[in-house]
């Protein structure tokens, strides 16, 4: 009687990670757009800065039960990814995920903390595409810095050196010329000296 109790346990276990794991992120939006329907999101949330992450998005047609995948999109479908305020973006081509009809990535690292838009243009077999997903509330996160995540010590970020080295550099470039008007009023002043001395 045990074998059989752990044996339906395991099988009940097994179904609802499969049902969990078959489910969209519930940090995706989705939109319906005529028969289909997109949920889009990061490929891994919390997304954060630094980190290889993807624009993820699944397609499937709804007008079937259960709705069916919608392949090849690779192909007609494109995405401009938008940080912030920018007007121009990072634009990328969609992959296949190996295995997982009607899902796709476009790959990306962000660089900077803060809200995304991401804008989806091209074709859905033939239904024209031209939307916008936006982070934020009820939808997909923002990007978020690793920070809060780094112990014992924390790490400053790519951009956070690279302002800290050029204020360095700066600092050195200002010393060197200082250092060279010095000698070169040091050799006028001995310059002088001599030909003071000489008269």
């Amino acid at each position: 009687m045990f074998r059989v109790l752990s044996f339906v346990a395991a099988v009940a276990v097994a179904l609802s990670m499969l049902l969990a794991l078959s489910q969209p992120a519930a940090a995706h939006e989705r939109r319906n757009l005529g028969p289909y329907q997109l949920v889009v999101g990061w490929l891994n949330e919390p997304a954060f800065v630094g980190e290889t992450n993807a624009v993820d998005i699944t397609v499937t047609d709804t007008r079937v039960t259960p709705a069916k995948p919608i392949e090849g999109l690779e192909k007609t479908l494109k995405v401009e990814i938008l940080a912030g305020g920018l007007t121009a973006g990072y634009k990328a081509d969609f992959r296949t995920r190996f295995g997982l009809p009607g899902k796709y990535a476009a790959d990306i690292i962000p660089t900077k903390a803060g809200a995304y838009k991401f804008k989806v243009t091209g074709k859905i077999e033939s239904l024209d595409v031209n939307e916008i997903f936006e982070s934020g509330p009820g939808r997909f996160g923002d990007i978020e810095t690793v920070t809060a995540l780094q112990y014992p010590q924390a790490v400053p970020a790519g951009a956070d050196l690279s302002t800290k080295l050029g204020d360095l550099q700066s600092a050195v470039d200002q010393t060197r010329i200082a250092a060279l008007a010095a000698v070169v009023l040091s050799v006028v002043g001995i310059a002088l000296a001599l030909r003071t001395k000489k008269a």
